[in-house]
């Protein structure tokens, strides 16, 4: 990929991800908190905070998702970092100004679950897809999966049952079974946006320079890489890799087999079930399972 094309790709991704964060603004400043309805994280956590203090929901989301960057910069790497906090920052902002000045006034709660949560959905949704997370929930549940035996769906929704059980004492248990509610809708419009809430991916790549994309994989990403031998029609003997990765690790991803140096076919597959380990351990070393 050529740096002119790679500036272009970022400032598309920055754009769409602003976009995203105007849409989830509205959805929870507008339409949730005027309700007493929660998102799920760490988010969802922020609005507890915000309807109980005097401090903005805003205040919250920046400095309780700020450790959670730290821990996954990592991990993840310095890009999604960058993503994420310019997220979780122009959300905060754009938040404020919703929840003190805008209210769509839906009064009927049913109507505001479902319309709230489809339109955070479709923000969130988007967000993801280019690259940026508004949840540190998710970044912490990613460092914990590839340490316990605990997928990245069961840790998110661990957090979110406690989330969620707090608001039951603190708003009743009317609200917080309507903050369930949106928290599913949220979940299936996101899958339809960016292709996957909790779900693995797999990764099939075809490339004659499986070494150095291997490293690239292990090193950047921590997943291990199991290579076939394969022959191609009109290239011959070719490698074929194949590893499975998270939804937010999937555009770091991109970025290893679209490099300048890199010539790779690849095809990105869903993944429902994981059994054993696919993460380093170690010292740093290309291993194959």
């Amino acid at each position: 990929m050529s740096k002119k094309n790679t500036i272009l790709s970022q400032i598309a991704s920055i754009f769409f991800i602003s976009i995203g964060c105007i849409i989830a603004g509205f959805a929870i400043g507008s339409i949730l908190i005027h309700n007493e309805i929660l998102d799920g994280g760490i988010n969802g956590v922020s609005i507890i905070l915000g309807l109980k203090t005097f401090i903005p929901t805003s205040v919250f989301i920046v400095l309780l998702n700020i450790p959670f960057l730290i821990l996954g910069y990592k991990t993840l790497g310095k890009e999604f970092v960058f993503k994420a906090l310019y997220a979780m920052v122009f959300f905060a902002i754009i938040l404020y100004i919703m929840e003190n000045y805008v209210n769509v006034g839906i009064e009927d709660m049913l109507l505001a679950t479902v319309y709230g949560g489809v339109i955070l959905g479709i923000g969130v949704g988007l967000i993801i897809r280019f690259g940026g997370c508004l949840d540190g929930t998710e970044i912490a549940a990613i460092i914990l999966s590839k340490k316990t035996n605990l997928s990245l769906g069961q840790i998110v929704l661990i957090c979110n049952v406690v989330i969620f059980g707090s608001a039951g004492l603190v708003f009743g248990i009317d609200r917080a079974l309507y903050s369930l509610l949106t928290y599913f809708i949220t979940s299936k419009i996101i899958d339809y946006i960016s292709e996957g809430l909790e779900k693995a991916k797999a990764a099939m790549i075809i490339t004659n320079q499986s070494e150095s994309v291997s490293k690239d994989i292990y090193e950047k990403l921590g997943r291990t890489v199991t290579s076939f031998e394969g022959r191609g029609m009109i290239n011959g003997e070719t490698t074929i890799l194949y590893c499975v990765i998270t939804r937010l690790e999937l555009n770091e991803l991109k970025k290893i087999v679209s490099s300048d140096d890199v010539q790779a076919f690849v095809t990105i597959m869903d993944v429902s079930e994981i059994i054993g380990s696919h993460i380093k351990k170690g010292p740093k070393k290309v291993i194959e399972e």
